[in-house]
């Protein structure tokens, strides 16, 4: 039972392997089994931007449990009592937005710790993250074995690159590329040149110090220019987004082609 706790994911990033991940926002158990079985290395299960609440993630991470992927889960903001209830629920590995100061990123590395290196309610005997009080070395590794991830999406969020990045007790950083270039200025276009840029700038900075980067893009060429460029974990696609373009594509195969508006009709 003690072996449930080993987060092969935050080790596997310690040791720098390449970690391709798959974004999952549709919110339902089934879905997330569908995708699981591809053996993707993590699904990111997301809270901000997906229509998800505590049980369904508690749903999707029963799923999981029985696949060989690791689930990240996004929360909606750095909210200390919604950090609590999904350790307490399971969570290991967390990406958590819109970080911003070297600030920040210490009230959540103490969030997701417990006393006296942490500010985490002691609720595990109650909790599933502890198999309520089976898993009894639970308390003891717990710290130790939770990855949190932060991420930078703002221009404030560069700025302080080098104080969140080297925060005892982060993991990892991700660059948003969609709320950069919003803030940038470009809004919808993540591949502007300017944002491209500061991207790339950013990677380099992080990998001076060591540190992990992560991204996503669902376009493969640029999914594997930032493996090339030196990101460890990288999302290379999204469940909503791989449904929408299928069923699209296989609707248009079956699509009688338009009429040549130049042809004679026919009689």
């Amino acid at each position: 039972m003690d072996d449930l706790l080993t987060n092969r994911f935050k080790a596997r990033l310690a040791r720098g392997e390449l970690l391709v991940g798959l974004w999952s926002v549709m919110a339902d158990p089934l879905a997330a089994e569908v995708c699981a079985g591809a053996a993707f290395d993590w699904m990111l299960l997301d809270l901000e931007h997906g229509p998800n609440d505590l049980r369904t993630i508690l749903s999707q991470l029963q799923v999981l449990a029985a696949y060989d992927t690791h689930p990240v889960v996004r929360p909606r903001s750095d909210d200390p009592n919604l950090i609590k209830q999904l350790l307490d629920i399971g969570v290991q590995t967390m990406l958590v937005p819109m970080v911003e100061s070297g600030d920040q990123a210490e009230r959540l590395v103490k969030a997701v710790r417990y006393p006296p290196n942490g500010m985490r309610g002691v609720g595990a005997g109650l909790a599933r993250a502890s198999r309520w009080s089976r898993i009894r070395s639970y308390l003891g590794r717990a710290d130790a074995e939770i990855c949190l991830l932060v991420q930078i999406e703002s221009r404030r969020g560069l700025a302080n690159l080098e104080e969140i990045a080297t925060a005892p007790g982060v993991d990892g950083v991700f660059i948003g590329a969609a709320d950069l270039a919003a803030d940038m200025g470009h809004l919808g276009q993540p591949g502007h040149p300017d944002v491209v840029a500061a991207m790339e700038t950013a990677i380099e900075r992080l990998r001076k110090l060591g540190q992990r980067v992560g991204a996503l893009s669902v376009d493969e060429t640029v999914a594997r220019g930032l493996i090339d460029k030196g990101c460890s974990f990288v999302a290379v696609g999204a469940d909503v987004h791989l449904l929408a373009r299928s069923v699209e594509r296989l609707a248009q195969a079956f699509r009688p082609a338009a009429p040549d508006a130049g042809a004679a009709p026919g009689r």
